[in-house]
């Protein structure tokens, strides 16, 4: 195989198992036949997100203290005086020197954030590292969205994106560690996810939170990927033989493509995630 025009080594036609080749009319048969399928997941898609509004809401009403790059924050604060709130929980360990890259490469599509304000809703990253380590990888990887430390309160285990049995009880995607299995006994570590709240005036009220890949949706450049006949490349994906990767192992800071060398983890990787 030859190298990526950024460098960095990339599937060629060379041993690719790529689709087949038929007529014009073969192809729009079978182009019709998935398209009903796909107007079909629409429907569900919609049904689906009509249930997470239906959801009940629960009050947050412990404190939780940030910091941002314009100074302490509650989670009241983080609001931004609007009506819904977004938080993205950034993989970001205190002892790490910069932010996990696959959480880099869900904040790099991330849109301008003016489209959300239209909407009355606030979207923000909060990681425990602290503001020192947080603040210079914002400002290298050009990010705006405002981005808080969670360092020193429960806020990530209360929301199980820590997790440390030494702290507190280990979950993760509404899962305890004896659902998770023994392969999670002992791992301590960060974990990614996505939770929403609404106010009612000072009152804050989480609506929903997800896990895993109930991340994936926002991961845009993936969406874009799926559309292709090779996809992401990775070798979980069907059909087999388009490939060059596992899961995320191809991922780098959008800095770092072309960079003999550099790893894609920054910490450790949890049972069955990596």
């Amino acid at each position: 195989m030859t190298g990526a025009s950024d460098g960095f080594a990339g599937v060629t036609e060379v041993g690719m198992d790529d689709p087949q080749v038929v007529s014009r009319d073969e192809w729009l048969a079978a182009r019709r036949q998935l398209l009903a399928r796909e107007k079909e997941f629409t429907r569900q898609r919609d049904a689906l997100n009509a249930e997470r509004r239906r959801l009940p809401m629960t009050e947050i009403d412990k404190q939780y203290a940030f910091e941002g790059r314009y100074g302490k924050a509650s989670l009241l604060g983080l609001f931004e005086g609007r009506g819904q709130l977004l938080i993205y929980h950034f993989m970001f360990d205190p002892d790490w020197d910069e932010g996990c890259p696959s959480c880099s490469f869900l904040a790099d599509n991330i849109g301008h954030l003016a489209h959300l304000h239209a909407r009355d809703t606030t979207l923000a990253m909060v990681s425990r590292a602290p503001l020192a380590r947080i603040e210079p990888f914002r400002q290298r990887m050009g990010w705006v969205v405002p981005w808080y430390s969670s360092f020193g309160s429960d806020f990530n285990y209360d929301f199980h994106v820590t997790l440390d049995q030494a702290v507190a009880p280990v979950e993760y995607n509404y899962r305890d560690l004896a659902a998770l299995g023994p392969e999670w006994y002992g791992w301590a570590g960060e974990m990614h996810g996505i939770s929403a709240f609404l106010r009612h005036g000072d009152r804050v009220f989480r609506t929903y939170s997800s896990y895993a890949r109930g991340t994936d949706l926002f991961d845009g450049i993936y969406n874009w990927l799926d559309l292709t006949a090779r996809g992401r490349q990775e070798d979980w994906e069907q059909p087999p033989g388009r490939s060059d990767s596992p899961l995320m192992g191809w991922l780098r800071h959008h800095d770092r493509y072309g960079q003999r060398g550099q790893h894609r983890a920054v910490g450790p990787v949890p049972p069955g995630l990596g």
